[in-house]
């Protein structure tokens, strides 16, 4: 059959006529439909399964001098000749319908999970305490959107939440009190993102969950949340200032209630020492008696009480150390995210140097992610896998806060 001169159009579209549209032909069209939707270039497509009136419909269709078998390859341009003037796409979406560009598609996706990944990664919260870059998985991210993951991470810079209720830092943040109700997909994407931080296994049933909320100074117990302390004076007439001066920089337990209704603890020194192991602050009050400079011990991770005082220091320059392994680096991050802490004595070169004094073979370092305030840190602890635990290293940190030492944080 010869084809025709030009193309019909019925309102700007092409019209494909009856003789492309018979049901003999449609394997053809079928097939083509399908390689279309893959996308990417296509210059023949393989046709299989052909009866003997389809084959017939197909050596008619290209001019074929015998039929072509049950499976033949059709060359597209030869198809196009054979199409009068239309086009193969044309004729493959009007037979068997619109052709979905699964590869294109695809391609979005990945560029807008890419992007969304770049916005996770840069996030502050995320920069701050990059232990939270395991959150940012493909199935994660995939199941979590971008406004979903942003208030994931408001809720993670509100914590620790110094006792509020749950619905209480949810009003807070996102505006309504039931958003980390159990089952939202914002609770259980924070309650990931706390296990990951500290590093314990995601929780399973309501009493892990609730613990792992309290953990997180949500609705916690005020008299039983405690921070250990040293060296404080502080001025001021509140029932706590006056006993920490009774005190006279004595080793004590400060309760969250007690915290709680107190703004702020003005230091007449400027610089505190924040470290994670009791033994260093037990030790320095050892070493400084009366004049022991003044110390936070966060006793592992900090808790509300912890992160309370911290933030009630007017003017205080904090200086943190915690333990060189993978647990300590989480710590450290995540109090000077929360506090302002800057780091002391706990750089790549301090690391090194702090394994002198390990009696060897050295205690693993566990899984290590970056230092957000040195480069360095993570990969010369990666490459060497010890860790350095505080008390290891404790008289250097000492000998740094001794006034009649020059050396100083």
């Amino acid at each position: 059959m010869a084809a025709e001169a030009c193309v019909p159009e019925q309102a700007g579209v092409a019209v494909v006529p009856e003789r492309l549209r018979v049901a003999e032909l449609r394997p053809v069209w079928v097939a083509l439909h399908r390689r279309l939707g893959a996308g990417g270039p296509l210059s023949r497509v393989r046709v299989t399964g052909l009866a003997e009136a389809e084959q017939a419909a197909v050596a008619d269709l290209l001019g074929l001098d015998r039929y072509p078998g049950p499976a033949v390859t059709i060359d597209v341009a030869r198809l196009e000749g054979a199409l009068g003037g239309l086009d193969a796409r044309t004729v493959a979406e009007a037979v068997v319908g619109p052709i979905d560009d699964r590869r294109g598609r695809q391609a979005g996706l990945r560029r807008e999970r890419a992007a969304l990944l770049d916005w996770f990664a840069a996030h502050p919260v995320v920069a701050a305490e990059p232990a939270l870059l395991a959150l940012s998985a493909p199935a994660v991210i995939g199941r979590a959107g971008r406004d979903l993951l942003g208030q994931a991470l408001d809720v993670l810079a509100a914590l620790p939440a110094a006792g509020r209720p749950l619905a209480a830092v949810a009003a807070g943040v996102t505006g309504d009190p039931h958003a980390l109700d159990d089952g939202t997909r914002l609770a259980s994407l924070v309650l990931k993102a706390l296990s990951i931080l500290y590093d314990v296994p995601p929780p399973e049933g309501a009493e892990a969950r609730r613990a792992l909320w309290e953990r997180a100074g949500v609705a916690c117990d005020a008299l039983s949340t405690t921070v250990l302390v040293a060296g404080l004076r502080p001025a001021g007439d509140t029932a706590l200032a006056r006993v920490l001066r009774i005190w006279d920089g004595r080793p004590s337990v400060l309760t969250l209630a007690q915290l709680q209704d107190v703004p702020e603890l003005a230091l007449r020194e400027r610089d505190v020492r924040v470290v994670e192991n009791p033994t260093v602050l037990a030790l320095a009050a050892q070493r400084f008696g009366a004049s022991c400079p003044p110390m936070v011990c966060t006793s592992g991770w900090p808790n509300s009480a912890v992160v309370r005082l911290l933030r009630a220091l007017p003017g205080a320059r904090l200086h943190y150390h915690g333990d060189f392994d993978g647990a300590g680096l989480r710590i450290a991050a995540y109090t000077m995210a929360k506090t302002g802490a800057r780091p002391w004595r706990m750089s790549a070169a301090d690391y090194v140097r702090g394994l002198a004094d390990c009696p060897p073979p050295g205690l693993p370092a566990g899984q290590v992610t970056d230092a957000p305030w040195d480069a360095e840190l993570a990969p010369a602890m990666r490459a060497r896998g010890i860790a350095v635990p505080e008390e290891v290293v404790a008289e250097r940190l000492l000998e740094s806060c001794d006034r009649r030492s020059s050396d100083r944080c």
